[in-house]
């Protein structure tokens, strides 16, 4: 079955957070409800640097996510996007619906003239790393965090 990226929609929120749990669960994560309806708002947010997301669609079934967002970079005058979320449930990985989730963002990308796409997965990712390593390349940074 195809799969097809749309935005979120505000109609969509309990679909969303199902994913986005799982994608949780996945990282031995848990936040309350009140993350969940702030990060959930922002996507609706004005301003181009809210974050944004794409749910991967089978028919009338969501599989999927990805959040990111734009930002500013002292390196480079464009700014680049920041790949923070990406979800695929489990029953459907290996059929291309991560892949098309990360092209899409590549797209928004390039429609906000922004070069660079990037963004973090664990180590043991195993699964995730080898789409990542046919559609991204990898860097040698570390990530340290507060």
């Amino acid at each position: 079955m195809t799969v097809e990226i749309k935005p979120v929609q505000r109609a969509d929120k309990d679909i969303w957070a199902r994913l986005w749990t799982g994608y949780l669960t996945f990282y031995k994560s848990e936040l309350p409800q009140s993350v969940y309806d702030a990060t959930f708002d922002r996507f609706f947010a004005d301003g181009p640097y809210e974050p944004r997301c794409l749910m991967a669609w089978q028919g009338e079934v969501a599989v999927g996510l990805v959040h990111y967002m734009r930002h500013r970079h002292c390196w480079r005058p464009e700014d680049v996007i920041y790949l923070q979320d990406l979800f695929v449930s489990p029953d459907i990985r290996g059929t291309g619906a991560g892949r098309a989730l990360i092209e899409a963002v590549y797209a928004a990308g390039d429609d906000l003239g922004c070069p660079t796409v990037y963004w973090t997965t664990a180590e043991d990712n195993h699964t995730a790393r080898k789409l990542y390593d046919r559609v991204a390349t990898k860097t040698e940074f570390i990530k340290y965090q507060r």
